[in-house]
């Protein structure tokens, strides 16, 4: 049940972000803004650690395969295309394609059991739940 919460909360707070960065860039630049999300974000990170984890960035080096620490190049890009969205989207309309496209992708990286990932089996229900999902997309965009 405390999974079903965190993803409640960072589904709003990736809504927010998206909002605030948003309104930033309009004020600034694309880059500028972006370049102050990661940084706020690294600070933010550095905070954390020092006071609650202290495990040794050593680890890093340790990592395998290399390529999943490119997670930090993508959320370069997330920012940029969220960002780009929503403000030519506004915000509803872009964070229901965000969504919908994150769960196109996570499923058939569950489905192929890419970078590392369990293998899933095909499901039914699981492709109607995401034509729903697309359906509801429609339907909320829907005008008169």
């Amino acid at each position: 049940m405390t999974g079903f919460f965190i993803a409640l909360i960072s589904g709003a707070l990736m809504s927010l972000q998206g909002v605030f960065n948003t309104e930033v860039t309009k004020q600034s630049s694309m880059w500028v803004s972006a370049s102050w999300v990661q940084f706020s974000a690294l600070v933010t990170c550095l905070v954390v650690w020092a006071v609650s984890d202290r495990s040794s960035f050593g680890a890093l080096l340790k990592v395998n395969p290399r390529y999943v620490m490119l997670g930090g190049i993508f959320g370069a890009f997330i920012t940029y295309t969220v960002i780009q969205s929503m403000s030519a989207l506004g915000p509803a309309k872009a964070t229901m394609l965000i969504v919908i496209a994150q769960l196109t992708v996570s499923w058939l990286v569950e489905l192929m059991g890419l970078f590392g990932v369990d293998k899933g089996a095909f499901s039914w229900r699981k492709l109607m739940g995401l034509l729903i999902a697309v359906a509801g997309v429609v339907i909320f965009e829907w005008e008169n």
